[in-house]
C-alpha cells in the first residue's frame, strides 16, 4: 500500500500512468491494483496493489516496462510506501505465534494483536492499526542519515581527504549504501551517490523514495551536477536529505536542485 503526493496540474497524468499500470497487471497476471482519491485532499491517492502471489510481486518489481511507468510516476508524484506485505514464508518463523514475545508479530500482513490476558478483556486499548491518515507525515524505520555516516567511513578519498557517504532507499525499504572512491587520474574519480545508485541497480533495484548524502562539512553538501543527472535519471523526484557528522539535517527535492532535466522525453 502507498499513498501518493501528485503534483498540482498532474492528476491526469497520473491517473493515465495507472491504468496503464492496471492493464499491466492484468494482462501478465501479476494480480491488480486499486486507487482511491483522499476526499479530504485531491491530490492525494492510496494505492493498492493486491499480488497474485510473491512470485508475481518479484516479477513485477523487475518488470522493465513497470520500470519505466515507475520511472514517470516519481517525477509528477511523492509516493511513500506504507506497507510491503508481500513476502515468501519463512519456515524458520512458521511457529512464530507460539513463540510470543520472541516473534516480530507486525511484520507483513500479520497485524492481529492477542488480548489474551489482558484486564481489560478482549477490547483492544492500544497498538491500534496505523491507517494512511494516521501514517501521513511520520518519519521512516530506517535511519538513512546513519547509514550514509557508516558509508561514509568506507570512502577512499586518498588525493582530496573529502570523505563522502550516501545511503539509497529502495521502495521496498532496502537500503543501498555508496561512498566516494577517488582515482590517480582524478577523472575518474566517483561520487558517493553514484556509487550507491549503481550498486542499487546492479543489485535489480529500479524503484527509490530517498537518499541521503553526509560528509564533514559544517555547510551540508549537496550532490555534484553528474549526480543529480543520475539521480534524477534513475529515480525521478526524489527526496534528498543533506546532513553532516553532527546533527545538521535538511530535506530537498531533486526537482529544486535540478530544475530541468534532460531526460529520456528529450530524445
Amino acid at each position: 500500500m502507498s499513498v501518493v503526493e501528485v503534483a498540482d496540474g498532474q492528476e491526469a497524468a497520473f491517473l493515465a500512468i495507472a491504468r496503464q499500470f492496471s492493464v499491466i497487471m492484468a494482462k501478465k497476471h501479476y494480480g491488480r491494483t486499486d486507487i482511491v482519491r483522499d476526499e479530504s485532499s485531491p491530490n492525494m491517492f492510496y494505492a493498492v496493489r493486491h499480488w497474485a502471489s510473491a512470485s508475481a510481486a518479484e516479477a513485477c518489481h523487475a518488470d522493465v516496462d513497470v520500470g519505466a511507468l515507475t520511472s514517470r510516476l516519481y517525477r509528477i508524484a511523492k509516493v511513500t510506501h506504507l506497507v510491503n506485505g508481500v513476502r515468501r514464508s519463512d519456515p524458520a518463523s512458521d511457529n512464530r505465534r507460539v513463540r510470543g514475545a520472541e516473534a516480530d508479530r507486525r511484520s507483513g500482513f500479520d497485524r492481529r494483536v492477542d488480548s489474551t490476558g489482558r484486564p481489560e478483556g478482549n477490547r483492544r486499548v492500544a497498538d491500534r492499526r496505523l491507517g494512511p491518515r494516521r501514517l501521513r507525515g511520520r518519519a521512516g524505520k530506517v535511519d538513512l542519515v546513519a547509514a550514509a555516516r557508516r558509508a561514509r567511513e568506507n570512502a577512499d578519498a586518498r588525493f582530496s581527504h573529502f570523505k563522502v557517504g550516501a545511503a539509497l532507499e529502495a521502495a521496498d525499504g532496502s537500503v543501498i549504501t555508496g561512498c566516494n572512491v577517488e582515482n590517480a587520474t582524478y577523472g575518474l574519480t566517483i561520487c558517493a551517490e553514484r556509487v550507491a545508485v549503481f550498486k542499487a541497480i546492479s543489485d535489480g533495484y529500479r524503484e527509490f523514495t530517498r537518499i541521503a548524502i553526509v560528509a564533514d562539512t559544517s555547510t551540508l553538501t549537496p550532490p555534484c551536477g553528474a549526480c543529480r543527472q543520475i539521480l534524477w535519471e534513475f529515480g525521478g523526484n526524489l527526496d534528498i536529505v543533506l546532513a553532516n557528522l553532527e546533527s545538521t539535517e535538511a530535506t530537498h527535492r531533486l526537482k529544486d536542485l535540478l530544475p530541468l532535466p534532460f531526460d529520456a522525453r528529450l530524445l
